[in-house]
């Protein structure tokens, strides 16, 4: 056993937040805090709940994780869930790959698959020559990718836009891939339930938060509309956030982040939900090699797992760091007929190049989030 020591965070380009926790024997371990556009505020948890729990026993991850979440008064929320997913992450991490020395799917029951299938992005927030991504995508191994279905989109919109998404989708689907539309929660009802009937005939791989999640009774109305698998996930925090979805029957492919929804502990216990509803899960994962090999940790053991999204080469990462930056082993990434192998190295599977976490983190500055606004000055959706 060893006591918790020290807790450090890093604010890294191109917009990921990692977590070093140090116990008192020396072990260390990783994990990331990744909330896009609201790095500052999370940090501001991390800094309050570091000194917390200095001196406690590192090993006890159950106990943290309820301290976080029990002991805060108010709870859940993209804030704190993510301070509490970067602490779980790295506790995992430290317990397994410096004690144990084994990956961290051991401690959960063990593997039950050898290959975990893998999705990249294509296109842009206005998309357009989904084409040629597609095919760059097809021979980096992919055999599916997703696109942003719609840039940003008006209540009531020109019939055209449903013209312009499908021209792209059987662009893409020509090239024999299968292919995931993010309606990215831009689309309100009058246009989402346009949308996704004229993408029906095209087969898409599933539809991404046809409409924002606040509106669970429009969701529900969608879902009921098209034969196209629902998913969403990404902007609810816990297993009390999912359960609403879950008992409503309006989404087939859950799509928790492990980053917003509790690390590690939480993915966890949130899949083992949704394999009560039949329903499958793809976790959404457009961050760092951190956040991506704990997804993998979990996905290894996970009956309902469905597909992994992979942030690498992503339009966001104009920085030039990717998921293959910041480790020592970024082989572990290289996609093999639409599939990534299990990790099998101790812990989360890869090593941190900390130097260079310490360098490139020095004066990062916090990435801010796109906005968009209409023909008339309108704030839209991003």
């Amino acid at each position: 056993m060893g006591k918790i020591a020290s807790a450090e965070y890093f604010r890294v380009p191109p917009r990921w937040l990692f977590i070093k926790i140090t116990d008192d024997t020396g072990a260390v371990g990783w994990g990331e805090a990744s909330l896009e556009g609201h790095t500052s505020a999370v940090e501001g948890c991390l800094d309050a709940w570091f000194e917390r729990y200095k001196g406690l026993e590192a090993e006890d991850i159950e106990n943290i994780w309820q301290l976080s979440w029990r002991g805060s008064f108010y709870r859940g929320g993209p804030v704190f869930m993510s301070a509490l997913s970067g602490i779980d992450i790295a506790l995992w991490d430290l317990k397994v790959a410096r004690k144990l020395g084994v990956p961290i799917y051991h401690l959960l029951g063990g593997k039950m698959r050898d290959r975990i299938r893998v999705y990249a992005w294509i296109g842009g927030d206005r998309p357009r020559e989904v084409e040629a991504q597609a095919q760059a995508r097809k021979e980096q191994g992919f055999h599916a990718v997703k696109m942003n279905g719609t840039g940003d989109t008006a209540w009531l919109d020109s019939p055209s836009v449903l013209t312009e998404v499908v021209s792209r989708v059987k662009a893409v689907k020509e090239l024999g891939i299968d292919v995931a539309v993010d309606f990215h929660g831009r689309v309100h009802r009058p246009m989402a339930k346009r949308l996704a009937r004229a993408l029906e005939p095209h087969e898409p791989l599933f539809i991404e938060e046809p409409l924002l999640v606040e509106h669970i009774g429009a969701i529900k109305q969608v879902s009921e509309l098209t034969a196209i698998p629902i998913a969403l996930g990404e902007r609810l925090h816990s297993r009390w956030d999912v359960r609403p979805f879950l008992e409503s029957g309006c989404v087939d492919i859950l799509q928790p982040d492990i980053c917003h929804i509790g690390g590690i502990s939480e993915m966890k216990r949130v899949a083992a939900m949704c394999e009560t509803y039949d329903v499958g899960v793809a976790p959404h994962c457009p961050l760092g090699p951190i956040a991506l090999a704990a997804n993998m940790q979990v996905n290894a053991t996970m009956a309902n797992f469905a597909i992994q999204e992979m942030g690498i080469g992503m339009h966001y990462n104009h920085t030039g760091q990717d998921v293959t930056s910041y480790i020592t082993n970024p082989e572990v990434w290289n996609v093999e007929d639409g599939h990534l192998n299990v990790l099998s190295g101790p812990g989360l599977g890869i090593e941190i190049k900390e130097a260079e976490v310490r360098e490139l983190s020095t004066n990062s500055k916090t990435w801010k989030i796109p906005e968009f606004r209409g023909p008339c000055g309108e704030l839209r959706e991003w």
